[in-house]
């Protein structure tokens, strides 16, 4: 089974907050960490079950965290997973920010 990823306007928002950052540091890293972003995404094509719970109450077994590495630190894209068919990308983060707008 394959799942169809979509992401939110807001997540959306967050990419091109994080790559304007980097773009005004060095054009390499950001095209660099493009790809780590958008490669790992596909990861939630096939195994969205395998990043771990966001919710961690337990009541939302859907809402989910995919930690993606990148250089010292990395990413984190908060998801829900829909459907059989379908995962959002709600938010996505750095992981040295605070936390999801």
């Amino acid at each position: 089974m394959s799942y169809r990823i979509r992401f939110t306007l807001e997540a959306e928002d967050d990419l091109m907050r994080l790559f304007d950052f980097l773009l005004e540091q060095d054009v390499g890293t950001a095209a660099m960490a493009e790809t780590a972003i958008y490669k790992a995404i596909e990861l939630l094509e096939l195994f969205p079950f395998s990043c771990r719970k966001a919710d961690s109450e337990g009541s939302n077994s859907l809402l989910r965290e995919l930690l993606i590495p990148f250089g010292g630190t990395g990413y984190v894209a908060l998801f829900k997973i829909e459907s059989n068919e379908a995962v959002t990308i709600i938010a996505v983060r750095h992981q040295r920010e605070d936390d999801y707008h």
